[in-house]
């Protein structure tokens, strides 16, 4: 299993240093989000151009708020900029965002997914594309010379996993624990994806992690930090599967030995990549969190 860091809150700047940290220990890939700060396809083609060999992703781009033209020009443009080292990773976001802060319709969102993969898959693997569906039209080509970008999809339910098993390269995982991902999400998208003649699709699963001798205090801290996730509909359905009250309960927190168990646990339900969201890290470089991921490198 691969071993990932999640990128934090910072300028441009720290970003970048992150990333170049991560790299120097040893890590197989950065990811960011897109969220309300930064740009992150914007920040990665700023790593990408000055870190040289890790790989980098986003964790992950809502989709509805770009035409997949729009967002397989920058995609290209980060796997240019990176030599070929990024991946794409792309979700629905939630309807509380889509409707209630863009005003747009978060109306069939399986039927968007489906549509908007159709544009998007062409451009980002240096094709054009000629596509008319309900909601989405994308006529185009890319003068871009950049190494097809693979691309991930947020999928949590059955249908969802489907379509990115048939589709893209796999899925990628928040707040979703190694219970549902050995009974659920792994097996449902591996066999989609053999079915399809795909092979074995990439699971890169995220969760917080701290290694602290406080993990009361610390778990308590990381329910107050997450609580959102406990009442978004999609991350709450992934929750009561695993038998998690809330987001805390998923989070691995506790001693060196404690978080290493809970990394393995991913491991063993199928997981190809853990991505370390590195809660409550003081100090990125010299923190026992950090320490103990480059152990388990």
């Amino acid at each position: 299993m691969r071993i990932g860091i999640f990128g934090g809150d910072g300028s441009v700047t720290d970003l970048v240093a992150m990333a170049r940290q991560a790299e120097a220990d040893g890590f197989d890939s950065f990811w960011l989000p897109q969220i309300f700060s930064l740009d992150a396809l914007c920040v990665q083609t700023l790593v990408g151009a000055t870190v040289p060999r890790i790989e980098l992703g986003t964790a992950v781009v809502p989709t509805y708020p770009r035409h997949p033209i729009a967002l397989a020009a920058q995609a290209r443009t980060v796997q240019m900029a990176s030599g070929g080292r990024f991946t794409l990773g792309i979700g629905l976001s939630h309807q509380l965002v889509i409707e209630g802060m863009f005003g747009l319709s978060y109306d069939k969102p399986l039927r968007h997914m489906r549509e908007y993969l159709a544009a998007l898959m062409p451009l980002v693997n240096g094709d054009t594309v000629d596509f008319e569906g309900e909601t989405i039209t994308a006529k185009a080509g890319l003068t871009i010379p950049a190494a097809p970008v693979p691309v991930l999809v947020a999928a949590l339910g059955p249908q969802m996993l489907h379509l990115a098993a048939t589709r893209t390269a796999g899925t990628i995982t928040w707040m979703t624990g190694p219970k549902t991902l050995g009974d659920h999400t792994v097996p449902t998208i591996t066999a989609a994806s053999e079915a399809a003649g795909n092979g074995a699709p990439r699971i890169v699963g995220a969760l917080p992690v701290a290694v602290t001798d406080e993990p009361d205090a610390i778990r308590a801290k990381a329910a107050k930090v997450f609580q959102v996730y406990g009442f978004l509909p999609s991350y709450r359905a992934m929750l009561d599967r695993e038998g998690a009250e809330g987001p805390a309960d998923v989070a691995l927190i506790g001693s060196a030995a404690e978080v290493e168990a809970g990394i393995g646990r991913m491991r063993d339900a199928g997981v190809t990549d853990f991505v370390a969201v590195e809660f409550n890290a003081d100090d990125p470089v010299r923190s026992a969190t950090r320490d103990l991921l480059r152990s388990v490198l």
